[in-house]
């Protein structure tokens, strides 16, 4: 690496510019971009700590058949004759791929062209599935097109900002920090937070409206109606640029109006009138919605029901004016471009006739799909009932992603032939592959990707590729040429890249929306764009629809009759709660990236259930207390995190842990397969469930210094550290002696050292710690209760290579002799600032506001995403 790299962050659909440069040890320095248009410079908490990241600890690294090693040519051989043996067999979809929003727009093209356009099959589909397939859904069925009307600059050009199912303070933080620095300037600005739970995007809004879980549609008809009778109708662009309108108020319309609807949202009918003349007062209003929206099995209708209410008013095309769906994964927009998910073609073509024709002309083959292929639910299914008998999955750990992972699990151990290729060695789905390859991640390889406001942005490599790994556009191009098909001769995601654009153009003319015809020969030196950039625009386009043109038939918007219906499944007396399941701040999806940093690592170091005091206490349970959570299709044990903000009746589960991390704190085996009809999507966000009491007969935690294996524990959770490793550990069955009980979890840990040991069999206690050299080792607490000391102190002695005299004699104390006051859980991550430190500053040196706290202690200075706690520990500690 020569100079600074300018790459793209490989987290979330913000598309973040980041510059990579060798530090003066050799080692890569990474800040955000200032001259990129999505953050101008900034970064969050996961793209600060992206240098934490970059190490080789557990990757795969060669390719292997069966556990054991083996070369590439015998690897690919292998693919190449097994899908090619089961597709002569069976016929095409007998085979299937599961890729990941994760790829670069190279390597999907490439996976989808195979598929779609050789193999023959629409059998491709994506983890963005999980998460934007309703959206996709809607857009179509409102403009034709999967078209995201607007750009960032509308977020701070709105005089109204209504975020429903997004908590964007920490799933989209760089976007919220936009919008809070845009309010600032504005202090007629208004944010409307629609969401059960009172989440830290609440912290921003003017109103917090705590909809009963579900309820989305009856709200947004319930504003179609109320906007009608007000007359706040935009009548031209009505008449003369979208049609049903009739259809869609009809079903909108009730009888009781504003009391029906604010009693079946479960909100107080002022706000929601509030609400609504918020939204009628301006033209300028921007209407963000995410997975709380999109994860439903009737999502793709509340989309529609969002949609309706900007064709209503002519909101749409306009600055500061529009329906915006924030992107999940940092290239699921790409993914959708290039036909990833089963129901798209390619280049936004949809499976008609004329398309697949099309398609055919431009790739030279007559082996196109003529129909949609298996979405992500089904084809886990089909592939358990013995209809598909060749996986590929691809940058994605379905076996903790997908709902009712238990089923999955199931799939994958019995599918004859799987093929997983990924940058990690070992996660919950590679357990089962027979043939793992090894493909480069974010730093090593080259490519583009599309953020959520349609902005193609580069991927460059700033590192070596480490073994023997690939990109995935060239591994599934070697696989493709052993099948014996032609037109997979690429040196290069540059060649793809052109392909790629010159399709969108292929016989466009305008009639298509996604064109980047203009960008054909501009690979290596792409400076972020919007699409389309057609070969008369290579510069490309803000707002989409500004001259009320959509890619229907007959050039009009389609409104949708939206008739709410409830949930899958709803809570009835032995599953009381709602379970809803979502982000946290600092890790993100699966943990592969996020868990090597240690800061992201220790912001919420345990799986978790969230949960209203009221409804703990109505079950005898309190916070910090282990629980099972049960729904009818699993179970899994989390500790409790008692909020006041969390909606009564309702729970929160975070999705991010997997078996390498935690024994029982897998949340996907509890979500049904229930999805929406129209767009495949899981609901995620409204399971039945109860919590129950997990009564361990022991508590405890073990550090070790550097990585390790997790100990015989019926509970145990691993938290990477800075030089060492926790684990989080309970046990069911109380010990004949606590001294055996101690001594089984060491196992091997310190080989023939002995450790210094502390054991009280009458009070239920056992501590040891081993010292080599000077350095500790590891050290273990044990206790028959949850009273054990703060880690944090303890975690420190890692980072010495020579304990002092005060620290030995603090070890099985947990705390040194001299008194030393614990920092706490981290809440800022950017600095290492932790709750304890953070609640002193308050209460000892009365710091009350963000700012004061910045200064002091720098916390929020950096990226941001920590503020909405500290406002909310100042809220609740000032007064002390």
């Amino acid at each position: 690496m020569n100079g600074p790299i300018r790459t793209t962050c490989p987290y979330c659909g913000v598309g973040c510019g980041v510059i990579a440069r060798r530090g003066p040890k050799g080692d890569v320095v990474l800040k955000g971009d200032p001259a990129h248009p999505a953050n101008h410079g900034q970064l969050c908490s996961k793209g600060t700590a992206l240098g934490d990241t970059l190490g080789l600890e557990g990757r795969l690294l060669y390719p292997e058949i069966d556990g054991a090693r083996a070369t590439w040519e015998e690897s690919l051989d292998l693919v190449a004759s097994k899908f090619a043996e089961v597709i002569a067999r069976r016929g095409p979809n007998a085979a299937a791929f599961y890729v990941s929003g994760q790829l670069l727009t190279e390597d999907y093209y490439i996976t989808n062209k195979l598929m779609k356009g050789f193999i023959g099959s629409g059998n491709i589909d994506t983890n963005s599935r999980l998460c934007m397939a309703s959206t996709v859904a809607g857009h179509i069925r409102a403009f034709g097109a999967d078209a995201v009307p607007c750009c960032y600059e509308d977020l701070e050009a709105a005089k109204l900002v209504v975020l429903t199912g997004s908590n964007a303070a920490w799933c989209h933080p760089i976007l919220f920090q936009r919008i809070k620095a845009a309010k600032r300037k504005d202090p007629d600005k208004k944010v409307v937070v629609i969401d059960p739970r009172r989440t830290a995007t609440c912290e921003l809004a003017d109103l917090h409206l705590p909809i009963r879980p579900g309820a989305d549609a009856i709200l947004w008809n319930g504003l179609l109606d109320w906007l009608q009778s007000r007359g706040v109708v935009d009548y031209a662009f009505l008449e003369e640029h979208t049609k049903g309108f009739g259809r869609a108020l009809a079903a909108a319309k009730t009888r009781e109006g504003i009391p029906r609807v604010a009693a079946s949202c479960g909100l107080l009918a002022e706000d929601l009138v509030r609400f609504y003349e918020w939204w009628a007062r301006d033209e300028r209003v921007v209407t963000v919605f995410s997975q709380g929206i999109n994860q439903s099995t009737s999502g793709s209708d509340k989309v529609s029901a969002i949609l309706n209410c900007h064709l209503l008013t002519g909101r749409i095309g306009k600055p500061g004016s529009g329906p915006f769906s924030f992107t999940g994964q940092p290239n699921a927009m790409g993914g959708r471009e290039v036909g990833g998910l089963a129901n798209t073609l390619a280049a936004h073509m949809g499976f008609t006739p004329e398309n697949v024709d099309r398609v055919g002309r431009f790739w030279k083959s007559d082996r196109v799909a003529s129909k949609p292929g298996l979405k992500a639910v089904d084809l886990f299914e089909r592939v358990l009932d013995g209809e598909v008998e060749a996986l590929w999955i691809a940058c994605t750990n379905p076996a903790v992603s997908l709902p009712n992972t238990s089923r999955v699990r199931d799939a994958l151990a019995k599918v004859p032939f799987l093929v997983v290729s990924d940058c990690m060695r070992t996660t919950d789905t590679t357990r089962h592959a027979h043939v793992l390859l090894p493909a480069l991640t974010w730093g090593e390889k080259d490519g583009t990707v599309t953020n959520t406001e349609r902005c193609i942005s580069r991927q460059r490599a700033f590192l070596d590729a480490p073994g023997e790994a690939r990109p995935d556009w060239k591994i599934f191009c070697d696989v493709a040429r052993r099948m014996g098909f032609e037109g997979f001769d690429f040196t290069s995601p540059k060649e793809i890249f052109a392909e790629h654009a010159a399709l969108s153009a292929f016989e466009n003319n305008g009639t298509r929306d996604f064109d980047i015809g203009g960008l054909v020969d501009a690979y290596d030196s792409l400076e972020p764009v919007r699409w389309p950039a057609p070969e008369d625009n290579a510069a490309g386009t803000k707002r989409l629809f500004a001259d009320g043109r959509f890619y229907t038939d007959d050039g009009r918007a389609n409104f949708v009759a939206v008739s709410p219906r409830p949930p899958a499944y709803v809570p009835d007396v032995e599953f009381d709660l709602v379970l809803n399941t979502g982000r946290v701040r600092d890790h993100w999806h699966t943990m592969t990236r996020t868990a090597k940093s240690p800061g992201l690592a220790s912001h919420l170091p345990e799986p978790y259930v969230e949960m209203h005091p009221s409804d703990a206490a109505d079950r005898g349970l309190s916070d910090r207390q282990l629980v099972r959570i049960e729904t009818p299709w699993g179970e899994m044990v989390a500790r409790i995190k008692a909020f006041e903000g969390q909606r009564r009746g309702s729970v929160f589960v975070p999705f991010h842990w997997t078996g390498e991390y935690a024994r029982l704190g897998r949340v996907g085996p509890l979500i049904s397969s229930e999805t929406d009809p129209t767009s495949g999507q899981p609901e995620f966000k409204h399971t039945p469930a109860r919590v129950i009491a997990y009564a361990p007969a022991w508590h405890g935690f073990l550090l070790l210094r550097g990585e390790g294996s997790a100990p015989c524990s019926d509970y145990w959770v691993r938290v990477p550290g800075d030089g060492f490793t926790q684990f989080d550990l309970a046990g069911d069955h109380r010990p004949e002696t606590w001294a055996s009980l101690g001594r089984k979890l060491l196992g091997s840990v310190g080989g023939t050292a002995r450790p210094l040991e502390f054991h009280d069999e009458a009070r239920g206690r056992y501590r040891a710690a081993f010292v080599e050299e000077g350095r500790l080792v590891a050290c273990l607490f044990v206790a028959s209760s949850d009273d054990l000391p703060p880690r944090r102190w303890l975690q420190g002695l890692f980072h010495s290579d020579s304990l002092s005299d005060v620290e030995r004699m603090g070890l099985l104390a947990g705390r040194p002799a001299s008194g030393h006051e614990d920092d706490g859980p981290i809440v800022c991550t950017c600095f290492g600032v932790g709750l304890n430190v953070l609640v002193r500053a308050i209460r000892r040196e009365g710091l009350a506001s963000p700012e004061a706290i910045g200064a002091a202690l720098n916390a929020g200075t950096n990226c941001g995403s920590c503020v909405p706690e500290v406002e909310a520990l100042l809220d609740e500690h000032r007064a002390a």
